[in-house]
């Protein structure tokens, strides 16, 4: 049997990169994945039509809104009855460029800030009463290696990933008496097509400092995030498992 046979996994920022990934990834081990997308455009509209080919379903959410966020979680019970995983990935990072923190614009950190944090805070909200209601549940945050290292010229990115670290442990430490176990994984610089809008020539990202010699893959990640969705990890709260091929480790 697969290891999430019947469950019912939402994954934020599900039509691209990573997310999609994870949508296609917690599939394939028999979960019901409700995608949530910011916009169908023509690559997320595509993975919209190919998640409900496998028996998920597709909306557009703008994590930033509550009205949005609470609307796909009352979508995700009245198409498949509960939500178990909640894969908190939708965050601000393509078409970011590299700059001295004096020169950030305030806009732009506000804005980054609303994506990365509130819309974590937002969803985790929206889902928290089914998952109390069930008596169990999983919370998956994506944060950063960044977090960890830091990164120059990026300080607004890597403070909001900063921030998803202390809000996992947070959270955990408030809703694990409800069952609810709530991580966060630590993706290193992975190329999609988000990631090449902040390195210019992505072919000259040193991988020399990553022990396993190569640049990451969205596909390096999707065990990490089903074993975190599994019943295989329901003693595993509050902690951040980095996923970088050994570049950052602790």
């Amino acid at each position: 049997m697969n290891r999430l046979t019947d469950k019912v996994a939402i994954v934020t920022g599900g039509g691209k990169g990573l997310g999609k990934a994870f949508c296609f990834g917690l599939a394939e081990e028999g979960a019901r994945v409700v995608m949530a997308v910011h916009r169908l455009d023509e690559e997320a509209a595509q993975a919209a039509k190919d998640i409900e080919a496998r028996g998920g379903y597709a909306l557009e959410v703008d994590v930033t809104r509550e009205e949005d966020t609470n609307q796909m979680a009352d979508a995700a019970v009245k198409k498949f009855g509960r939500i178990d995983i909640l894969v908190n990935n939708a965050a601000m990072i393509r078409g970011i460029t590299r700059k001295p923190f004096m020169e950030i614009p305030v806009a732009e950190w506000d804005k980054l800030m609303t994506v990365n944090l509130k819309g974590v805070f937002l969803c985790c909200r929206a889902v928290f009463p089914q998952m109390k209601r069930k008596g169990k549940g999983k919370i998956i945050n994506l944060t950063s290696e960044t977090a960890f290292t830091g990164s120059r010229h990026m300080v607004h990115y890597v403070t909001s990933k900063g921030g998803i670290i202390s809000f996992t442990r947070a959270l955990a430490r408030e809703v694990g008496q409800y069952g609810i176990c709530v991580n966060a994984v630590a993706p290193g610089f992975t190329e999609t097509r988000a990631s090449r809008t902040v390195i210019d020539d992505i072919t000259k990202y040193d991988v020399s400092l990553t022990p396993l010699g190569r640049l990451e893959q969205p596909e390096d990640l999707v065990g990490a995030i089903i074993f975190l969705a599994s019943d295989e990890s329901d003693f595993i709260t509050g902690q951040t498992l980095v996923v970088d091929g050994g570049r950052y480790m602790h």
